[in-house]
């Protein structure tokens, strides 16, 4: 009897533009603040999110569940209302690059 496999993580390569960078580090970083002013720890996508977008030259690699937590808080973020437009503007990018990563990888049902 073979042991079990482990279980392979899927990821996604986002490729993200210097500017939305920017705004998805910033977005994570008061994530990150918001956790520890609270005085919770910081959840693990979030740590692992901000690495991922760090080590990038222009393409972060987020597992499933960073990318789709990832994509809940810049859409939150973008609709907003109060939000710079040019973070807006670059934030809407990467939650539709995101969506759309998702959406390729979703079981379809027939």
């Amino acid at each position: 009897m073979s042991s079990p496999q482990p279980e392979k993580t899927e990821t996604h390569e986002v490729t993200l533009s210097r500017d939305e960078q920017w705004v998805t580090h910033h977005l994570l970083v008061s994530y990150l603040d918001e956790s520890i002013d609270e005085g919770e720890n910081a959840p693990e996508w979030i740590v692992e999110s901000i690495e991922a977008v760090e080590d990038a030259e222009r393409t972060a690699v987020l597992t499933n569940g960073q990318a789709r937590n990832l994509f809940e808080a810049m859409t939150s973020y973008v609709d907003d209302g109060e939000v710079p437009e040019r973070d807006a503007v670059h934030g809407s990018t990467v939650a539709d690059r995101l969506e759309t990563r998702l959406e390729a990888t979703e079981p379809t049902s027939q």
